[in-house]
Protein backbone atom coordinates (compact mmCIF):
# COMPACT_ATOMS: atom_id res chain seq x y z
CA UNK A 1 0.00 0.00 0.00
CA UNK A 2 1.36 3.41 -0.97
CA UNK A 3 1.65 6.01 1.74
CA UNK A 4 -0.26 9.26 1.09
CA UNK A 5 2.03 12.10 -0.04
CA UNK A 6 1.23 14.35 2.91
CA UNK A 7 2.09 11.61 5.43
CA UNK A 8 5.72 11.66 4.28
CA UNK A 9 6.15 15.18 5.61
CA UNK A 10 7.41 18.40 4.14
CA UNK A 11 11.06 17.37 3.81
CA UNK A 12 10.89 15.60 0.46
CA UNK A 13 8.67 18.33 -0.98
CA UNK A 14 11.06 21.01 0.27
CA UNK A 15 14.03 19.32 -1.38
CA UNK A 16 12.11 18.72 -4.62
CA UNK A 17 11.52 22.48 -4.74
CA UNK A 18 15.15 23.25 -3.90
CA UNK A 19 16.37 20.98 -6.69
CA UNK A 20 13.84 22.38 -9.14
CA UNK A 21 14.69 26.02 -8.45
CA UNK A 22 18.43 25.61 -8.06
CA UNK A 23 18.60 24.28 -11.63
CA UNK A 24 16.36 26.98 -13.06
CA UNK A 25 17.27 30.03 -11.04
CA UNK A 26 20.50 30.77 -12.84
CA UNK A 27 18.76 30.28 -16.19
CA UNK A 28 15.88 32.64 -15.36
CA UNK A 29 17.40 35.39 -13.23
CA UNK A 30 17.72 38.44 -15.43
CA UNK A 31 17.22 36.41 -18.61
CA UNK A 32 17.89 38.33 -21.74
CA UNK A 33 20.28 40.86 -20.30
CA UNK A 34 23.35 38.92 -21.37
CA UNK A 35 23.89 36.71 -24.39
CA UNK A 36 26.85 34.80 -22.97
CA UNK A 37 26.40 31.82 -20.59
CA UNK A 38 29.59 32.78 -18.72
CA UNK A 39 28.16 36.27 -18.15
CA UNK A 40 24.93 34.73 -16.81
CA UNK A 41 26.88 32.46 -14.47
CA UNK A 42 28.99 35.39 -13.28
CA UNK A 43 25.85 37.48 -12.69
CA UNK A 44 24.35 34.72 -10.54
CA UNK A 45 27.58 34.52 -8.56
CA UNK A 46 27.49 38.28 -8.07
CA UNK A 47 23.94 38.01 -6.75
CA UNK A 48 24.95 35.20 -4.41
CA UNK A 49 27.92 37.09 -2.98
CA UNK A 50 25.95 40.35 -2.65
CA UNK A 51 23.20 38.46 -0.80
CA UNK A 52 25.80 36.81 1.44
CA UNK A 53 27.37 40.18 2.31
CA UNK A 54 23.94 41.69 2.98
CA UNK A 55 23.04 38.77 5.26
CA UNK A 56 26.32 39.03 7.15
CA UNK A 57 25.88 42.80 7.53
CA UNK A 58 22.50 42.24 9.18
CA UNK A 59 24.38 40.83 12.17
CA UNK A 60 25.65 44.36 12.81
CA UNK A 61 29.30 43.40 12.44
CA UNK A 62 31.79 44.19 9.74
CA UNK A 63 31.80 41.56 7.00
CA UNK A 64 34.88 39.63 5.94
CA UNK A 65 35.55 37.08 3.22
CA UNK A 66 35.31 34.43 5.95
CA UNK A 67 31.74 35.58 6.66
CA UNK A 68 30.92 35.31 2.96
CA UNK A 69 32.42 31.81 2.83
CA UNK A 70 30.27 30.80 5.80
CA UNK A 71 27.10 32.25 4.27
CA UNK A 72 27.68 30.46 0.96
CA UNK A 73 29.05 27.20 2.35
CA UNK A 74 32.31 27.63 0.46
CA UNK A 75 35.95 27.41 1.36
CA UNK A 76 37.82 30.67 1.90
CA UNK A 77 39.54 30.64 -1.50
CA UNK A 78 36.27 30.16 -3.40
CA UNK A 79 34.61 32.98 -1.47
CA UNK A 80 37.68 35.16 -1.98
CA UNK A 81 37.46 34.70 -5.77
CA UNK A 82 33.74 35.55 -5.75
CA UNK A 83 34.36 38.66 -3.63
CA UNK A 84 37.24 39.71 -5.92
CA UNK A 85 34.99 39.37 -8.98
CA UNK A 86 32.14 41.29 -7.31
CA UNK A 87 34.57 44.06 -6.35
CA UNK A 88 35.83 44.22 -9.96
CA UNK A 89 32.21 44.43 -11.16
CA UNK A 90 31.55 47.30 -8.76
CA UNK A 91 29.05 45.52 -6.48
CA UNK A 92 31.33 45.37 -3.44
CA UNK A 93 34.14 47.48 -2.03
CA UNK A 94 37.06 46.34 0.12
CA UNK A 95 38.26 48.56 2.93
CA UNK A 96 40.22 48.41 6.14
CA UNK A 97 38.38 47.41 9.27
CA UNK A 98 37.44 50.19 11.66
CA UNK A 99 38.06 47.76 14.53
CA UNK A 100 41.29 46.09 13.42
CA UNK A 101 43.59 47.66 10.83
CA UNK A 102 45.01 44.23 9.94
CA UNK A 103 41.63 43.04 8.63
CA UNK A 104 39.98 43.77 5.34
CA UNK A 105 36.21 44.00 5.25
CA UNK A 106 33.72 44.20 2.40
CA UNK A 107 30.68 46.37 2.03
CA UNK A 108 27.95 46.80 -0.56
CA UNK A 109 28.29 49.62 -3.06
CA UNK A 110 25.29 51.47 -4.50
CA UNK A 111 25.44 49.07 -7.47
CA UNK A 112 25.47 46.11 -5.07
CA UNK A 113 22.39 47.42 -3.29
CA UNK A 114 20.68 47.92 -6.67
CA UNK A 115 21.56 44.35 -7.71
CA UNK A 116 20.18 43.04 -4.43
CA UNK A 117 16.96 45.04 -4.82
CA UNK A 118 16.51 43.76 -8.40
CA UNK A 119 17.10 40.20 -7.21
CA UNK A 120 14.51 40.58 -4.45
CA UNK A 121 12.00 42.01 -6.93
CA UNK A 122 12.51 38.99 -9.18
CA UNK A 123 12.12 36.64 -6.17
CA UNK A 124 8.85 38.35 -5.20
CA UNK A 125 7.55 38.01 -8.76
CA UNK A 126 8.42 34.29 -8.73
CA UNK A 127 6.58 33.82 -5.43
CA UNK A 128 3.58 35.71 -6.77
CA UNK A 129 3.51 33.57 -9.93
CA UNK A 130 3.91 30.31 -8.04
CA UNK A 131 1.10 31.13 -5.61
CA UNK A 132 -1.16 33.05 -7.99
CA UNK A 133 -3.99 30.52 -7.67
CA UNK A 134 -3.86 30.54 -3.86
CA UNK A 135 -6.03 32.62 -1.58
CA UNK A 136 -4.44 35.74 -0.11
CA UNK A 137 -4.67 34.12 3.34
CA UNK A 138 -2.77 31.03 2.16
CA UNK A 139 -0.14 33.16 0.41
CA UNK A 140 0.48 35.25 3.51
CA UNK A 141 0.54 32.21 5.76
CA UNK A 142 2.99 30.35 3.51
CA UNK A 143 5.18 33.45 3.20
CA UNK A 144 5.19 33.73 6.97
CA UNK A 145 6.23 30.11 7.35
CA UNK A 146 9.02 30.55 4.79
CA UNK A 147 10.27 33.65 6.64
CA UNK A 148 10.16 31.76 9.94
CA UNK A 149 12.05 28.80 8.50
CA UNK A 150 14.70 31.08 7.00
CA UNK A 151 15.04 33.11 10.20
CA UNK A 152 15.40 30.00 12.36
CA UNK A 153 17.77 28.25 9.97
CA UNK A 154 20.02 30.97 8.61
CA UNK A 155 21.67 33.03 11.27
Amino acid sequence: MTEPRHAVGGGPALFRLVRFWSRRWSNQAFTGSSPEPDDDRRRVQHIQVVEAVAAALRTGRETTVTDVAEQLGLDHSGASRMVRDAVAAGYLAREGSADDRRRVVVRLTDSGRELSAASHDWQRRCFDQLTASWTEHDRRQFAGYLERLADETIR
